[in-house]
């Protein structure tokens, strides 16, 4: 059997554990014999989830978590470590958007909450960070590892509305070319470091954004279909073999890249 594409055995570190995509990447990477550790703020959730990894027969942990303190981290990581010994992966999947960071149609610039824009560039780019900064120490110290951020189509383009998210996932694709030339070149090269870019998900994040009530599309979700050569969203589910690929040996010579995950949206033309 090829085992170019295993990730059999790795434990895999996931923030955000709870969310709509992280959920469904830690169900999956758990269906192929993955060791899932998921950390998030909703222990209800993730008792919920972990249940239902069980009853599949994978193998999977919930620990309550805060990607904005370090201690808490840091305690996640002490716990992962007495229990497996190592951290394989991380996947910072944690993030989020707060309408005080966001520009309505009609509104302008003028509209931001400064103090709600700060928030979200913390919970999404030093909500990457902290997490790195602890998780990988154990990499470093075990020689090998790999971690994908979760960066975003609005990283690419300076889309409307969406200010602080945009900014922040921008930087996250900046963080991770950068971490992949630090780690490479003052630790080894079998730690790699990557993201990944999805298009078009339907989230607790955006959904009220692109979709109405009645599950029709707003403007915005009309807008971005037709800007989507598939003339779709993505299903969460379709982000799981990138993301076994970029934690697994067949991306051995991969780090630095944000993989895009989109139906074709950023390479749309007219």
């Amino acid at each position: 059997m090829n085992e170019l594409f295993s990730v059999a055995g790795k434990v895999v570190v996931i923030t955000g554990g709870t969310g709509v995509l992280g959920s469904c990447i830690g169900k999956y990477l758990a269906s192929e014999c993955a060791k899932v550790v998921l950390l998030g703020r909703r222990k209800d959730e993730g008792d919920k989830i972990v249940s239902e990894i069980e009853a599949a027969g994978g193998e999977a942990v919930f620990l309550v978590s805060d990607v904005m303190n370090p201690e808490i981290v840091q305690a996640n990581c002490d716990e992962v470590m007495a229990r497996y010994g190592r951290v394989d992966a991380l996947l910072n999947a944690a993030g989020g958007n707060m309408p005080g960071a966001t520009i309505a149609p009609s509104g302008t610039i003028f509209d931001i909450h400064v103090e709600d824009f700060e928030r979200v560039l913390n919970v999404n780019l030093t909500g990457t960070v902290i997490p790195t900064q602890i998780f990988l120490k154990p990499m470093v110290e075990a020689g090998q590892g790999a971690i994908v951020n979760f960066s975003s189509m609005a990283a690419f383009r300076p889309m409307t509305r969406v200010m602080g998210y945009a900014a922040a996932k921008a930087g996250i694709s900046n963080f991770t070319a950068f971490l992949a030339n630090e780690v490479a070149t003052k630790f080894t090269s079998q730690i790699r470091v990557n993201a990944i870019a999805p298009g078009f998900f339907l989230t607790h994040q955006n959904r009220s954004l692109l979709t109405n009530p009645d599950g029709s599309l707003t403007p915005r979700g009309e807008d971005v279909i037709r800007q989507t050569p598939f003339k779709r969203f993505g299903r969460p589910e379709e982000l799981c073999g990138t993301i076994q690929y970029l934690i697994s040996d067949a991306s051995a010579f991969v780090t630095g890249t944000v993989a895009v995950v989109d139906g074709g949206f950023n390479v749309f033309a007219m």
